[in-house]
């Protein structure tokens, strides 16, 4: 079957759209990607252009379709403890973090979590590294704008090769094994998924005057590389106003904070400090 064709026009029209939604930069050579991952939702609604494709975005009144639009161009790739060296830097630092805090409660977010991996992660570590687990009030928001991966991280059940790499220990701890139809997937513990709450989120465009409690901790790894500087700036710098003083942001180890220097300090490679 032959691939649907964009025009420059069109590449324009939804470059601009995105990029007004959710923040999302594509460069012009983006072009071709674009065509590649839209092409199959296309077909899907038996449209013949992708002016026609634009046309029906921008008439979906349910906002479904844009969710369609930034699953197919955005790459969700996530897995249990990726980034080892930030996993290190709280094994060390976390119980100092908490011997400062007057009461028991955590509050922790995962932004932009993708199909859950990187919050129960979190979780995992902290009910393997709090010996008083039980005694804190730990709240773990985790948000992202896609509900096609969101749907996936509520349901929490993971393919053999997605728990490959974990200790058989740490899988009886936290995973219910399942087999259907010689099939074997691995469900987290209806424990660790209620101390999850997940949510939509737009980093971009949704207020963060709705946060009432400060975080503790922000993870928000491998998002802005899709963003140009500016938005980049204005998303940390939302991100400082809901940060509890001395709060850590956690990011990908592409990116840096070079235009918020006056917010928070580098401590190491991906780990910020707010200031």
């Amino acid at each position: 079957m032959n691939e649907i064709k964009i025009t420059q026009k069109e590449f324009e029209l939804f470059r601009d759209y995105i990029y007004n939604e959710v923040g999302i930069a594509l460069a012009p050579h983006k072009i071709t990607l674009v065509q590649g991952r839209l092409s199959k939702r296309l077909r899907q609604l038996g449209l013949k252009s992708f002016r026609e494709y634009y046309d029906h975005m921008l008439h979906d009144r349910t906002g479904e379709e844009l969710f369609q639009l930034i699953n197919a161009i955005s790459t969700n790739v996530t897995t249990f403890f990726r980034e080892s060296s930030q996993w290190e830097f709280l094994e060390e630092n976390l119980p100092a973090l908490l011997a400062r805090k007057k009461e028991k409660r955590l509050r922790i977010w995962s932004a932009a979590c993708s199909s859950g991996e990187e919050p129960y992660s979190i979780m995992m570590f902290l009910r393997d590294h709090l010996r008083d687990f039980s005694q804190w009030d730990i709240r773990l928001l985790a948000t992202d704008i896609s509900k096609k991966v969101l749907k996936k991280a509520i349901e929490g059940v993971y393919e053999e090769k997605d728990v490959a790499n974990m200790p058989k220990t740490f899988l009886s701890n936290h995973f219910q094994p399942i087999e259907e139809a010689g099939r074997k997937r691995y469900a987290i513990k209806p424990e660790l998924k209620r101390a999850v709450l997940f949510r939509m989120f737009n980093l971009v465009n949704d207020p963060f005057t709705i946060f009432k409690n400060r975080f503790d901790i922000i993870f928000c790894r491998n998002v802005m590389i899709y963003f140009d500087s500016e938005t980049q700036r204005e998303l940390v710098g939302n991100f400082h106003s809901v940060l509890a003083d001395g709060g850590w942001l956690f990011v990908g180890h592409s990116e840096s904070l070079t235009r918020n220097k006056e917010q928070f300090k580098l401590i190491r490679p991906s780990i910020y400090q707010k200031i």
